[in-house]
């Protein structure tokens, strides 16, 4: 029996056809790398300071000497959420006295901005935190909007396999398009801070579904040769290119609502693909509509400029390859064994941590010294050697080395930064930008890993479970970004030591490059330091599971 990549072999590999499917997936993958990102600026804190009315009646020196001085990063500058009592102050300014000289402020009574704030307009004209003074009693909204969308990417994870199972790739990839536009859209009319992150939650779910969707049609449709380029470099490279232009939409349009509206126009321009991109075969096949899979496939054979075969999809064959669809294994069979017990423990631990790293480093990049605009930007840009290099490694190197050494990479440097003199600030930047290379590199790299170490009948089940600990991981990652407001230092030191640990985890695991893809739950590569008792299990791939690991990287990012 042969399989479907045989049946439409007579295609070829790289095409006007390939070419075409291959570039419109990637580039609808565009938006939502700047839409991923976008609460950096979002939802962007500024510097700021209470409101001292002018009803408080001040004189010039009592007015600038009305905030309080404290420490907040290792620098001294006016509290953000404390000022000294006005009654007092009015009192003293009325009476001539002079602030320092005739009055000891640190003896002052404080109260909080009962007033409101001002903010600083250098860097941004408007954010949803001035908008709705998320800062001080409130600070913790901030994160917890960047943590709503990725719950919105968490439940989108869960339902988008099933959604275009049933009702096909093509359909759900537009039909999320649409969510992820039309939910944008009314985000910028959003009146409150609630609604804005309970459209948040939704734009976050399209978000995933259509970039799962783009990556599933894209692996269904493609060559084995192309679909392998399209997973680990085509979508990655693109998704990156959309959080380039991020910064760059940012630093021309200052004010939320603006942008937010410049970011969400992008995805109109994806309408179009719709009388170009088709419906995959594939899934057309298992639906048992095989003649309108004929009719794509002829229709790809013409634009290649070849001749199809009269008969390209036997009857006979299909309803082989149908019968031995069987699924009999559970979410329990994930640890039921001590080795895939410990696999799939040291899995959700190591997705998780680098979930937490890459994300966090990504939300970051205002809180670094420099321009936030450019710093954004260099965290978008080095993303794509990361992926590159990662694709090169697995190509040619040991995975459980690879992935070991580009965490502890990556951890290692976030751990020196504490040691950088104050005025190093450009080696720093470095530093962060060399610990996002590596920590991207290994997310990269985890996804077919992981797809590697578990079997076949099981495969599904354990990279979904992963991925899932990957959402947890990004819900967290903005607080720990959060804890930099209490300690600069902090975010780099816990993210640092857990992706060093993470990177001694990786090395327990079982080698699984240049190794046939295990079929059974027995045949599985062994966790290193474990006992077993010993067992002989012949071992027996085919070409379909080889292109698995590849194919089930489909839930990135």
């Amino acid at each position: 029996m042969r399989d479907y990549d045989e049946l439409i072999s007579f295609l070829g590999e790289w095409g006007p056809f390939q070419r075409l499917i291959f570039f419109l997936l990637s580039a609808s993958i565009v938006p939502n790398g700047f839409n991923g990102m976008s609460a950096v600026f979002l939802a962007g804190a500024p510097e700021h300071r209470c409101r001292v009315p002018p009803s408080a009646n001040l004189s010039r020196e009592w007015l600038n000497a009305s905030i309080p001085r404290e420490v907040q990063g290792g620098r001294e500058g006016p509290s953000r959420c404390r000022r000294y009592r006005l009654e007092s102050l009015a009192h003293f300014s009325a009476l001539g006295l002079q602030p320092g000289r005739d009055v000891d402020l640190s003896q002052l009574e404080q109260e909080k901005c009962l007033d409101g704030w001002e903010y600083s307009r250098e860097l941004y004209l408007s954010t949803i935190v001035t908008e709705w003074n998320l800062v001080c009693d409130d600070d913790w909204k901030a994160p917890l909007t960047a943590s709503l969308f990725f719950v919105g990417v968490l439940v989108g994870s869960f339902i988008s396999g099933q959604l275009s199972d049933k009702f096909g790739r093509k359909k759900v990839l537009f039909a999320t398009m649409g969510v992820q536009t039309g939910f944008s859209f009314l985000q910028v009319f959003s009146t409150s801070w609630e609604m804005f992150s309970v459209l948040f939650v939704i734009v976050g779910m399209g978000q995933i579904s259509n970039y799962v969707a783009a990556f599933v049609l894209g692996t269904e449709i493609l060559g084995k040769t192309v679909r392998i380029i399209f997973c680990t470099l085509g979508v990655c490279i693109f998704y990156a290119i959309g959080y380039m232009l991020l910064p760059l939409f940012a630093y021309f349009i200052r004010d939320w609502r603006m942008l937010l509206l410049a970011l969400t126009l992008p995805g109109l321009l994806c309408i179009p693909l719709w009388w170009f991109v088709p419906e995959s075969p594939r899934w057309l096949i298992s639906q048992g509509r095989v003649q309108e899979a004929e009719i794509i496939i002829r229709k790809a054979a013409k634009t290649n400029g070849i001749t199809a075969p009269d008969v390209i999809f036997d009857p006979m064959e299909l309803q082989e390859m149908t019968s031995q669809k069987q699924q009999t294994h559970t979410i329990l069979d994930l640890v039921r064994t001590k080795n895939i017990r410990f696999v799939t423990i040291m899995s959700v631990i190591i997705w998780m941590i680098i979930s937490v790293g890459y994300f966090g480093l990504s939300l970051d990049t205002p809180n670094l010294h420099g321009d936030a605009y450019v710093n954004c930007f260099l965290s978008a840009v080095i993303e794509v050697p990361a992926y590159i290099i990662a694709w090169v490694l697995l190509r040619n190197l040991p995975r459980r080395y690879s992935m070991a050494a580009a965490l502890f990479l990556g951890g290692c440097v976030l751990l020196f930064i504490q040691l950088v003199p104050p005025h190093l600030h450009i080696l720093s930047i470095i530093l962060v930008m060399l610990g996002k290379f590596g920590i991207t590199s290994s997310f990269s790299m985890v996804y077919v890993y992981t797809a590697e170490l578990y079997p076949t009948v099981v495969r599904n089940m354990g990279v979904g479970a992963s991925s899932m600990a990957s959402r947890l991981g990004s819900i967290l990652s903005p607080y720990f970004v959060y804890l930099g407001a209490y300690d600069r230092f902090l975010p780099y030191i816990l993210m640092g030591s857990l992706t060093v640990l993470t990177g001694i985890l990786t090395l327990f695991l079982p080698e699984s490059y240049g190794t046939p893809l295990p079929d059974t739950i027995e045949q599985m590569l062994r966790v290193k330091g474990l006992k077993y008792r010993h067992t002989s299990k012949s071992t027996r791939v085919s070409k379909d599971e080889e292109e698995s690991p590849v194919i089930l990287k489909s839930t990135a990012f």
